[in-house]
Formats: C-alpha cells, sequence, structure tokens
C-alpha cells in the first residue's frame, strides 16, 4: 500500500466496514491500540454513530439505543501508511469504504449531515390493520382494528364494532397496545 502516504489530505474522517455486531469491539480494540502504540497524533476520534428510539406498547414505554449504519465505524484520523495498518489489521475490520483499497474521505457536507442531535424517535410496536386492545378510558377492554396512527405519534384511531357497524375512535397513544394473539 505505497500510495497511501501521497493519498494523505490531513485530518479527515473515514469509514472502516466491519463484521456485523463488531463495531464496539473494534472502536474498543483501536482505542487500546492508539494508547499502546502511541498512535494520537494520527487517529483523533472513533465514532459508531446511533439514534436513540423510544419503543412504545400501550403504557409501556422502553428507550433502546440502535445503530444508524450497522458495520461501520467512523474514524477521524490522518491517512498515511501506520494509520492504514492499525485500522486495517484489526480483528472484525474488512476493509475502508472506497474503491479497491483506496480509503476515501468523507466530504464536510457528509459529516455534518452525520453529527446533527436528534431527538428520541418514537417506534411503535403496531401499525395500521393490526388489531390492538384498549387498555384505558371509554372503551376499555375492547378491541379494534388500526385505521391510522397520527402524524406526531400521539393518536391513533381505532375501529372499534359496535353492533354492525365499526365505529372509528381517536386515543391516545398510551391508551392502546398491541393485542395478544
Amino acid at each position: 500500500m505505497s500510495d497511501i502516504n501521497e493519498m494523505n489530505v490531513g485530518v479527515r474522517w473515514y469509514v472502516a466496514h466491519t463484521y456485523s455486531g463488531y463495531e464496539n469491539k473494534v472502536k474498543t480494540n483501536l482505542e487500546k491500540i492508539i494508547e499502546n502504540r502511541g498512535l494520537g497524533h494520527l487517529i483523533f476520534d472513533i465514532r459508531i454513530p446511533t439514534e436513540t428510539v423510544i419503543e412504545k406498547n400501550g403504557d409501556e414505554e422502553k428507550q433502546v439505543e440502535t445503530k444508524i449504519f450497522p458495520c461501520y465505524v467512523y474514524i477521524k484520523m490522518i491517512m498515511n501508511e501506520e494509520s492504514w495498518h492499525a485500522v486495517r489489521n484489526i480483528t472484525g475490520v474488512t476493509g475502508f469504504v472506497g474503491p479497491g483499497s483506496r480509503p476515501t474521505p468523507l466530504s464536510d457536507e457528509e459529516v455534518e449531515a452525520l453529527s446533527i442531535e436528534q431527538a428520541p424517535q418514537v417506534k411503535i410496536s403496531f401499525a395500521v390493520g393490526d388489531t390492538v386492545d384498549i387498555i384505558s378510558g371509554l372503551f376499555e377492554g375492547m378491541s379494534g382494528m388500526v385505521q391510522s396512527i397520527s402524524d406526531d405519534q400521539k393518536t391513533v384511531t381505532v375501529l372499534v364494532k359496535r353492533g354492525v357497524r365499526n365505529m372509528p375512535v381517536e386515543l391516545e397513544l398510551s391508551a392502546v397496545k398491541l393485542a395478544s394473539v
């Protein structure tokens, strides 16, 4: 890899591809290598972009952290022979993102887009068409089919069978849960 030194464009963000589930292990091992070999002047930051997702099922709420880009680790570094070998030879790393064996740095726009802080996303345990049980309110104890979920994910419209007709009822998201089969 003699042309790696020629590719040096200063401190840039690069993306290393890893085996599935090895992202945290690669980050930990790279941090140890930086410390042991004194590579702090070449490798500055290591990130695994994650987002917090709130999973809701009725009144139960659970925060889960998920990887935005599974199998990828973002590394802020100066690309040269020494730093390339340090990253490339870590167990779990399959290579850098780029054509062939030439790592391609991220553009400033791509880095900026990755660093935007976002509010936790809400993940609902049911979808339109699913059967749900109503667990609070006037229709408690009844079940129905989800007709729609509001854009802000705070209310849900459920078709509740009343006599021979289905009646649409708008409920708070916390008033329903996925029906047990």
